[in-house]
């Protein structure tokens, strides 16, 4: 197997690494779905690197190096630096970060044209996918239900500043072309959105093949069940590869610093313009903010909005400085305990050769 042909670089192996490298394709609880120069195989975590802190839990799309085991499951000693990464509050409360996928080239935000099409949604996909590091675009699912799907497109390209905005039909093959420019060999696409907007649907259109279960939508509410349970790297027939994940109905913001000056360009553009330099942007003279309101040249609502997930940003940058502090201080433990060791076992060796 050549790893190449799941965008691994030779060049980015750190000098004197020990082991293979691999790629991470599922997450299984405590078990992990690999591929690596020897094919296909299961991994598990090595205990002292990973829940002493030293090494970053890997998720679906990372690059580690393992202890390759032909009888058994590897040992997964190492998660290599990422290129992209993408991850969210976790759901849980007191979980802080959820890794969801890593080192892809395109984000696919995905929204049905249908009751699941929900602009401040858009706004959180496409803040973490500018954060992520890799490209965002937004992709219109079941186009088929709308004769006419501009009104939508013109909706998110007016949200979406500089991203590609496509409508297309798994069902009719309609906009599919419009994709083919994304799915080049080597490549890698992570495919986010909520349940039943149609992702195991396109990712079979894509394919050409039944490669996804499908499950149907309830008429009454547009909503559907998780098809997906958990995320997996697929590699299509010709070199591309998929990251389905399941469906998220949370979406909390995490350590989006630079997100949110792609995501929300249009407010940023006038931060910064005011007549005072600590405006509050609420009853003082000269506010560059209440005046492109007031013209109509920036709506409230998406102000609000960038309040709204600039404040919970910022909650959530105060609690990663937090685990970032914590995961340090594991370390340093971690490497006091390692030399006090190694100290112990020297002296223990001079004792005995003292004895002798």
């Amino acid at each position: 197997m050549d790893l190449r042909k799941y965008g691994f670089l030779p060049d980015r192996m750190p000098e004197n690494a020990q082991g293979i490298p691999a790629r991470i394709t599922a997450v299984h609880k405590e078990r992990y779905a690999l591929v690596c120069e020897y094919g296909e195989t299961y991994g598990k975590l090595k205990t002292k690197e990973y829940f002493g802190g030293l090494e970053a839990f890997p998720t679906t799309g990372d690059f580690v190096l393992i202890d390759y085991n032909p009888n058994g499951d590897s040992r997964i000693i190492r998660t290599l630096p990422r290129r992209t990464f993408f991850s969210r509050r976790d759901p849980a409360p007191g979980r802080g970060e959820q890794a969801v996928a890593s080192n892809f080239d395109y984000v696919f935000i995905m929204q049905s044209l249908n009751q699941d099409f929900n602009i401040r949604r858009l706004e959180r996909y496409l803040t973490l996918a500018w954060h992520s590091g890799a490209i965002p675009v937004v992709v219109l699912t079941k186009a088929d239900l709308m004769e006419e799907p501009i009104s939508y497109i013109r909706i998110a390209e007016s949200l979406a500043e500089g991203v590609s905005v496509h409508a297309v039909s798994s069902k009719t093959g309609a906009g599919l072309d419009s994709l083919a420019s994304y799915m080049a060999p080597g490549k890698t696409i992570v495919f986010l959105g909520s349940s039943g907007i149609g992702k195991s649907s396109l990712v079979n259109a894509l394919a050409g093949e039944e490669i996804m279960d499908v499950n149907e939508i309830r008429e009454d509410d547009s909503k559907g069940r998780h098809t997906t349970t958990y995320r997996q790297l697929i590699m299509l027939r010709n070199g591309a590869m998929i990251i389905d994940t399941p469906g998220m109905r949370e979406l909390g913001m995490w350590d989006v610093s630079n997100g949110l000056d792609e995501a929300f360009s249009d407010v940023e553009r006038y931060l910064g313009k005011c007549r005072f330099s600590d405006c509050k942007h609420q009853s003082e003279p000269g506010c560059a903010i209440r005046e492109a309101i007031a013209d109509g040249h920036l709506s409230r609502e998406r102000w609000e909005s960038y309040i709204k997930l600039k404040a919970e940003a910022k909650y959530s940058d105060h609690k990663a400085a937090f685990l970032r502090q914590k995961q340090q201080r594991n370390k340093n433990i971690s490497k006091f305990n390692k030399q006090k060791k190694a100290e112990n076992k020297k002296n223990r060796s001079k004792k005995w050769e003292g004895n002798e």
